[in-house]
């Protein structure tokens, strides 16, 4: 006799509950580009787009009365731009996780939208299946940057780093995770890795074996709570250990 389980639970005849769908709103002041965005991410079986923004501030007032899990949103809309919409849902403390999905090459502006609480940044240029990933990715908890983007992220700020904050921007936000504080030599290492170095390149600029450097990126995993390379850059740069400080 066949073993029918898979199809079981993948139809829910097990009596599980169907898992409930990811609730999307799309922000983009161009018409054409978000009807059919919308119309691409409703073929997904576990995506429900609940809502459409054409600027920032139809964005807060749907995001106030959907409550959407995750939201796609363009950096350049008119009126309330996605920077000001970014700070104005940090102020606020709104829990839906953020996407920006842009045509821009700013990296100044990818470093301002991950230091206003963006989970991820997507360029429209971006495959259709990525964009899709990212979007299961981030509602699960992750950040989501592709390796170019990151590497140019973590360069701009380390460049801007010496400059003069605008004075829009707020404080970079405190995650509260640490559970114990980080060791002289471990700031070093997330330093390190911040600025985008390797296990081997790391050994060898602190006279330390691959293996030592692996031991310490286990233990500052577990302090911190993170759990990759990529939000470990990330943590350094919301709280400023990307120098080494």
């Amino acid at each position: 006799m066949p073993d029918n389980s898979t199809v079981a639970n993948e139809s829910g005849i097990d009596g599980g509950a169907p898992k409930p769908k990811i609730r999307i709103v799309v922000a983009d002041d161009h018409p054409i580009f978000r009807d059919g965005l919308c119309k691409l991410l409703s073929l997904e079986e576990d995506f429900e787009v609940v809502a459409q923004a054409q600027d920032g501030r139809q964005v807060l007032e749907i995001l106030q009365q959907h409550e959407p899990d995750v939201l796609l949103l363009d950096l350049k809309m008119p009126g309330l731009d996605g920077l000001a919409t970014l700070q104005r849902l940090q102020a606020v403390r709104n829990k839906t996780r953020v996407i920006v999905l842009t045509a821009s090459d700013d990296k100044n502006e990818f470093v301002q939208a991950m230091k206003l609480g963006t989970s991820g940044i997507v360029l429209k240029q971006t495959a259709t299946e990525l964009l899709i990933k990212s979007i299961r990715k981030v509602h699960a908890g992750e950040i989501w940057l592709d390796s170019h983007t990151t590497q140019a992220v973590i360069r701009q700020f380390v460049a801007n780093e010496e400059a003069p904050q605008p004075a829009m921007m707020p404080p970079p936000p405190q995650r509260e995770r640490e559970r114990s504080p980080l060791s002289q030599r471990e700031r070093e290492i997330v330093a390190l890795v911040a600025q985008g170095f390797k296990n081997k390149e790391m050994a060898e600029k602190m006279f330390i074996s691959e293996q030592t450097v692996k031991n310490h990126l286990h233990n500052i995993f577990d302090k911190l709570g993170v759990s990759d390379r990529l939000e470990l850059a990330l943590y350094a740069i919301h709280n400023n250990l990307h120098a080494g400080r």
